[in-house]
Protein backbone atom coordinates (compact mmCIF):
# COMPACT_ATOMS: atom_id res chain seq x y z
CA UNK A 1 0.00 0.00 0.00
CA UNK A 2 1.34 3.42 -0.97
CA UNK A 3 0.79 6.36 1.38
CA UNK A 4 0.38 9.94 0.32
CA UNK A 5 2.61 12.55 1.91
CA UNK A 6 -0.29 13.69 4.08
CA UNK A 7 -1.04 10.12 5.20
CA UNK A 8 2.62 9.59 6.07
CA UNK A 9 2.65 12.75 8.16
CA UNK A 10 -0.59 11.71 9.89
CA UNK A 11 0.63 8.22 10.84
CA UNK A 12 4.03 9.50 11.93
CA UNK A 13 2.36 12.02 14.21
CA UNK A 14 -0.09 9.41 15.54
CA UNK A 15 2.41 6.69 16.35
CA UNK A 16 5.04 9.17 17.46
CA UNK A 17 2.59 10.60 19.99
CA UNK A 18 1.67 7.08 21.13
CA UNK A 19 5.35 6.30 21.67
CA UNK A 20 5.81 9.46 23.75
CA UNK A 21 2.76 8.59 25.88
CA UNK A 22 4.08 5.07 26.45
CA UNK A 23 7.45 6.43 27.55
CA UNK A 24 5.74 8.94 29.84
CA UNK A 25 3.67 6.22 31.50
CA UNK A 26 6.58 3.82 31.97
CA UNK A 27 7.14 3.09 35.64
CA UNK A 28 10.71 2.93 36.92
CA UNK A 29 10.72 1.36 40.37
CA UNK A 30 14.52 1.33 40.42
CA UNK A 31 14.72 5.12 40.27
CA UNK A 32 16.74 6.68 43.11
CA UNK A 33 17.49 10.40 43.50
CA UNK A 34 20.92 11.56 42.34
CA UNK A 35 22.11 12.19 45.91
CA UNK A 36 20.57 9.00 47.31
CA UNK A 37 23.73 6.90 47.66
CA UNK A 38 25.92 9.59 49.21
CA UNK A 39 23.20 10.59 51.67
CA UNK A 40 22.61 7.02 52.78
CA UNK A 41 26.36 6.59 53.29
CA UNK A 42 26.37 9.77 55.39
CA UNK A 43 23.45 8.55 57.47
CA UNK A 44 25.34 5.32 58.18
CA UNK A 45 28.30 7.10 59.77
CA UNK A 46 26.17 9.10 62.20
CA UNK A 47 25.89 7.64 65.73
CA UNK A 48 22.59 6.11 66.78
CA UNK A 49 20.89 6.14 70.17
CA UNK A 50 17.62 4.76 71.44
CA UNK A 51 16.53 8.33 72.24
CA UNK A 52 16.58 9.36 68.58
CA UNK A 53 13.42 10.75 66.99
CA UNK A 54 13.68 10.04 63.27
CA UNK A 55 11.93 12.07 60.58
CA UNK A 56 11.81 9.76 57.57
CA UNK A 57 10.68 10.77 54.10
CA UNK A 58 11.41 12.78 50.98
CA UNK A 59 12.22 16.46 50.31
CA UNK A 60 9.26 17.70 52.33
CA UNK A 61 10.92 16.12 55.35
CA UNK A 62 14.50 16.81 54.22
CA UNK A 63 14.05 20.59 53.93
CA UNK A 64 13.40 21.12 57.66
CA UNK A 65 16.00 21.38 60.41
CA UNK A 66 13.82 19.46 62.83
CA UNK A 67 16.02 19.88 65.90
CA UNK A 68 15.84 23.66 65.51
CA UNK A 69 12.25 23.84 64.31
CA UNK A 70 10.96 21.78 67.23
CA UNK A 71 13.72 22.66 69.72
CA UNK A 72 14.26 18.93 69.96
CA UNK A 73 17.94 17.94 70.31
CA UNK A 74 17.26 14.25 69.69
CA UNK A 75 15.57 14.90 66.31
CA UNK A 76 17.29 13.26 63.33
CA UNK A 77 16.49 14.10 59.71
CA UNK A 78 16.40 11.10 57.40
CA UNK A 79 14.67 12.76 54.46
CA UNK A 80 16.05 12.44 50.93
CA UNK A 81 14.75 14.73 48.21
CA UNK A 82 12.95 12.77 45.50
CA UNK A 83 12.70 9.56 47.52
CA UNK A 84 9.89 7.02 47.14
CA UNK A 85 8.54 4.12 49.17
CA UNK A 86 10.92 1.84 47.25
CA UNK A 87 13.85 4.02 48.32
CA UNK A 88 12.68 3.95 51.94
CA UNK A 89 12.52 0.16 51.86
CA UNK A 90 16.03 -0.04 50.44
CA UNK A 91 17.53 2.12 53.22
CA UNK A 92 15.23 1.26 56.11
CA UNK A 93 17.76 -0.85 58.01
CA UNK A 94 19.93 2.23 58.55
CA UNK A 95 16.98 3.72 60.45
CA UNK A 96 15.90 0.68 62.44
CA UNK A 97 19.36 -0.53 63.48
CA UNK A 98 19.59 2.24 66.09
CA UNK A 99 16.29 1.22 67.71
CA UNK A 100 15.05 4.84 67.80
CA UNK A 101 12.42 6.04 70.24
CA UNK A 102 10.12 7.33 67.50
CA UNK A 103 9.88 7.41 63.71
CA UNK A 104 7.73 9.99 61.94
CA UNK A 105 7.04 8.74 58.42
CA UNK A 106 5.83 10.87 55.50
CA UNK A 107 6.34 9.42 52.02
CA UNK A 108 4.38 8.82 48.82
CA UNK A 109 3.95 11.99 46.76
CA UNK A 110 6.90 11.10 44.51
CA UNK A 111 5.48 7.60 44.02
CA UNK A 112 2.25 9.21 42.88
CA UNK A 113 4.08 11.63 40.59
CA UNK A 114 5.84 8.66 38.97
CA UNK A 115 2.52 6.88 38.38
CA UNK A 116 3.13 3.99 40.75
CA UNK A 117 -0.24 2.25 41.27
CA UNK A 118 -2.04 3.37 44.43
CA UNK A 119 -2.32 -0.17 45.77
CA UNK A 120 1.38 -0.77 45.23
CA UNK A 121 2.23 2.34 47.27
CA UNK A 122 -0.07 1.14 50.06
CA UNK A 123 1.52 -2.31 49.94
CA UNK A 124 4.97 -0.74 50.26
CA UNK A 125 3.69 1.21 53.27
CA UNK A 126 2.54 -2.02 54.87
CA UNK A 127 5.93 -3.60 54.23
CA UNK A 128 7.67 -0.57 55.79
CA UNK A 129 5.42 -0.85 58.84
CA UNK A 130 5.99 -4.60 59.19
CA UNK A 131 9.75 -4.22 58.94
CA UNK A 132 9.91 -1.42 61.52
CA UNK A 133 7.79 -3.43 63.94
CA UNK A 134 10.00 -6.48 63.43
CA UNK A 135 13.42 -4.77 63.31
CA UNK A 136 12.77 -2.16 66.01
CA UNK A 137 9.80 -3.39 68.06
CA UNK A 138 10.07 -0.76 70.82
CA UNK A 139 9.97 2.17 68.38
CA UNK A 140 6.82 4.25 68.30
CA UNK A 141 5.92 4.61 64.61
CA UNK A 142 3.88 7.67 63.67
CA UNK A 143 2.47 7.69 60.13
CA UNK A 144 1.36 10.92 58.48
CA UNK A 145 -0.96 11.38 55.54
CA UNK A 146 0.40 12.86 52.31
CA UNK A 147 0.09 16.62 52.04
CA UNK A 148 -2.06 18.25 49.36
CA UNK A 149 -0.54 20.11 46.41
CA UNK A 150 -1.55 23.34 44.70
CA UNK A 151 -1.71 23.17 40.90
CA UNK A 152 -2.04 26.94 40.46
CA UNK A 153 1.77 27.08 40.53
CA UNK A 154 3.77 25.91 37.52
CA UNK A 155 7.00 24.36 38.78
CA UNK A 156 6.07 20.75 39.57
CA UNK A 157 3.53 19.77 36.92
CA UNK A 158 4.14 16.04 37.37
CA UNK A 159 2.98 16.28 40.99
CA UNK A 160 -0.10 18.39 40.30
CA UNK A 161 -3.67 17.24 39.61
CA UNK A 162 -3.16 13.96 41.46
CA UNK A 163 -5.76 14.67 44.16
CA UNK A 164 -7.66 11.43 43.54
CA UNK A 165 -4.50 9.35 43.96
CA UNK A 166 -3.45 11.26 47.07
CA UNK A 167 -6.90 10.59 48.56
CA UNK A 168 -6.71 6.85 47.80
CA UNK A 169 -3.23 6.43 49.24
CA UNK A 170 -4.17 8.47 52.31
CA UNK A 171 -7.21 6.26 52.85
CA UNK A 172 -4.88 3.27 52.73
CA UNK A 173 -2.48 4.86 55.22
CA UNK A 174 -5.33 5.50 57.64
CA UNK A 175 -6.53 1.91 57.34
CA UNK A 176 -3.02 0.57 57.94
CA UNK A 177 -2.65 2.77 61.02
CA UNK A 178 -5.88 1.37 62.42
CA UNK A 179 -5.02 -2.23 61.54
CA UNK A 180 -1.55 -2.08 63.07
CA UNK A 181 -2.43 0.12 66.05
CA UNK A 182 -0.19 3.00 64.97
CA UNK A 183 -0.33 6.67 65.82
CA UNK A 184 -1.78 8.56 62.84
CA UNK A 185 -1.39 12.26 62.13
CA UNK A 186 -3.84 13.22 59.40
CA UNK A 187 -1.90 16.17 57.99
CA UNK A 188 -3.76 16.46 54.69
CA UNK A 189 -6.92 18.29 55.83
CA UNK A 190 -4.90 20.59 58.07
CA UNK A 191 -3.14 22.14 55.05
CA UNK A 192 -6.15 22.56 52.75
CA UNK A 193 -7.70 25.77 51.48
CA UNK A 194 -11.40 26.15 50.67
CA UNK A 195 -10.88 24.76 47.15
CA UNK A 196 -9.20 21.57 48.35
CA UNK A 197 -5.63 22.60 47.48
CA UNK A 198 -2.52 23.20 49.56
CA UNK A 199 -2.92 26.65 51.09
CA UNK A 200 -0.91 29.16 49.08
CA UNK A 201 0.39 30.77 52.26
CA UNK A 202 2.20 27.52 53.12
CA UNK A 203 4.10 27.09 49.83
CA UNK A 204 6.03 29.04 47.21
CA UNK A 205 5.59 26.57 44.33
CA UNK A 206 2.67 24.29 45.13
CA UNK A 207 4.54 21.22 46.41
CA UNK A 208 7.10 21.99 49.10
CA UNK A 209 6.40 23.93 52.27
CA UNK A 210 7.76 27.37 53.02
CA UNK A 211 8.64 28.67 56.49
CA UNK A 212 4.96 29.25 57.37
CA UNK A 213 4.11 25.72 56.32
CA UNK A 214 6.83 24.27 58.52
CA UNK A 215 5.77 26.37 61.49
CA UNK A 216 2.23 25.06 61.02
CA UNK A 217 3.50 21.48 60.81
CA UNK A 218 5.62 21.99 63.92
CA UNK A 219 2.58 23.11 65.91
CA UNK A 220 0.73 19.98 64.80
CA UNK A 221 3.63 17.76 65.84
CA UNK A 222 4.53 19.40 69.13
CA UNK A 223 1.99 17.54 71.33
CA UNK A 224 3.53 14.22 70.26
CA UNK A 225 6.76 15.02 72.13
CA UNK A 226 5.24 16.06 75.46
Amino acid sequence: MRFSVFQAIFYTALFGATSVIAQTNKINRDYRPRTYDVQVRQFKIYPNTSDDIIFLGNSITARAHWNELLQLPQARNRGISGDTTFGILERLHEVTEGQPAQIFLLIGINDISRNFPDQEIIQNYETIIARIQKESPKTRLVVQTILPVNSSFGEYERHYNKDEHIAKVNAGIKQLAETHGLTLIDLHPLFLDDSGSLKAEYTDEGLHLNEKGYLHWAEILRPYFQ
